[in-house]
């Protein structure tokens, strides 16, 4: 009788354990949404925290970054010198030159400052993303690694 309880017991805190990590890992996943395009069903991952996740406009923009900030005005007179005067963090997303570090470091730093503001623990502060951004515009080899450092931060953020 004792061995019977004992392997009823033992299934069930098994089916619990199973049933909680289940749980667990399916609330941990990427959202992942289907689209249809030319007749073709295609899959594309996002983040809540990606370039193209902030320039979809599914979730208001920070106040103390309107969409219609300027590039100029939110990173400086240096990121003037390297981009138009009036564009604004929006059109800076449908900039897609490639090969163009800058471009994507803007891309990048623009998804970064809006997280900062958006969302808490995010790794990087408002003040060190212009800070970074800044630096980041001194030569084409500052920009790469400050993309893929923000990048990471983008992607990893939840």
């Amino acid at each position: 009788m004792k061995m019977a309880i004992s392997l009823v017991l033992s299934r069930l805190i098994l089916f619990l354990t199973l049933t909680c990590f289940a749980a667990v890992s399916s609330s941990t996943t990427t959202t992942t949404t289907l689209k249809r395009h030319s007749g073709f069903l295609y899959s594309r991952t996002r983040g809540k925290c990606t370039p193209q996740f902030w320039s979809s406009r599914r979730e208001a923009w920070p106040r103390m970054v309107p969409q219609g900030s300027t590039v100029s005005n939110v990173f400086g007179s240096r990121a003037s010198e390297r981009y138009r005067s009036d564009m604004t963090l929006l059109e800076s997303r449908a900039v897609n030159e490639e090969g163009n570090v800058f471009n994507e470091l803007l891309k990048q730093a623009s998804a970064a400052l809006l997280n900062s503001y958006a969302r808490k623990g995010f790794p990087y502060s408002a003040w060190e993303v212009k800070t970074l951004m800044i630096q980041g515009l001194v030569s084409e080899y500052a920009a790469a690694r400050l993309t893929r450092l923000f990048s990471v931060a983008n992607d990893a953020c939840i």
